[in-house]
This record gives C-alpha cells, structure tokens and sequence, in this order.
C-alpha cells in the first residue's frame, strides 16, 4: 500500500495539482478539522473537490476523524503549545478513535492526506501517516 501526503500553503494550484497528478494519487483524502480554509484560494472543499476532478479526475473526501480536535489545535496553534505535546495529544486521539479499525485500507491505498502546512514534520498528516504504518505494517508513506 502506498499513501501520500500534500500540503497546499506557500504553493501555486500549478504545482499542487502536478504533484497530485504525477504521483497517481486516485483520491486526495482531506484531513483537516476545517475544510473551507480559505488560506489558499484552491483549497475551500467544494472549490477542492471540482478542481480536483476536472483538472486531475482525482476524487476527493473529508476525513474528520483523521483531524485534531478544535482544542488541541487552539492549544497548539493559538496559544503557541509545544508541538511534543501536540503530537502526544494526537496520537493518544488517534488510538481512542482507532483509526487503523474505522479507516478502511482502501480509502487510503493510493490516496493523499491533504492539510495546510507546507512541510510535514510540524503537521498532523504526517502523524496520520505514521501512525496507520505502524498498526497496519505494509504502508509505504510519500511526501509530496
């Protein structure tokens, strides 16, 4: 199995979509808690999901309980938390949830987390990623 991830600030539709494109990602799996972001004008889900289709004919889904809670991101992001506690709280949520249980393996065989942050060391994709990894085994992880 194979799964990529994908984030869209400081980066043009030209080059998010040619990545998607070039790496034959069947399904752009949304995981954040807040999917009308408008911090990059291709990336507000209904605008996501056409361009998605029409320019890539790549599918598109919303996968909340792949997402923080509001809490959790409000500790980390607004009030400045340390991303070591961040993490801990995500993965712990991630394990309550059971992910590697609830999240068929076919929603994310050949599918790409998206969020917003440009890299994924400081973002829960990458966690998500990880994560299935380790409970699943057999999950290869690419980070356009």
């Amino acid at each position: 199995m194979k799964v990529y991830t994908i984030g869209f600030t400081k980066s043009s539709a030209e080059s998010f979509f040619t990545r998607l494109q070039n790496a034959g990602v069947k399904t752009v799996v949304d995981v954040r808690l807040n999917n009308v972001s408008q911090l990059a004008g291709f990336a507000k889900k209904n605008d996501l999901r056409y361009f998605l289709k029409a320019i890539c004919r790549i599918d598109y889904a919303h996968r909340q309980e792949l997402a923080p809670t509001q809490e959790m991101l409000d500790a980390y992001k607004k009030k400045r938390g340390r991303w070591a506690d961040y993490e801990k709280q995500f993965l712990d949520l991630m394990t309550a949830r059971r992910i590697e249980d609830t999240v068929p393996r076919d929603a994310i065989d050949g599918a790409c987390l998206l969020c917003s942050e440009d890299k994924p060391h400081h973002c829960h994709r990458r966690l998500v990623a990880e994560y299935l990894k380790d409970k699943w085994g057999d999950l290869e992880i690419g980070h356009l």
